[in-house]
């Protein structure tokens, strides 16, 4: 299996947003998340960084 959980950093609070994430699009305005089971949510937000090996994509909030 290849999909990872993303999550929302928020100053110094780490929070789960979407599990088993499929697709990562990035957009000019946010972060468009689809999961394996179809789920899709947009977020305001930029990739901050990506643990492939442990299955972990951390979003930070835009401003």
């Amino acid at each position: 299996m290849c999909e990872a959980n993303a999550y929302l950093i928020e100053g110094s609070e780490t929070q789960l947003i979407m599990e088993s994430v499929d697709t990562v699009e990035p957009d000019e305005n946010g972060i468009s998340l689809v999961s394996i089971f179809g789920e899709q949510k947009f977020l305001k937000a930029r990739i901050r960084s990506m643990a492939l090996v442990d299955h972990k994509i951390y979003l930070e909030k835009l401003e």
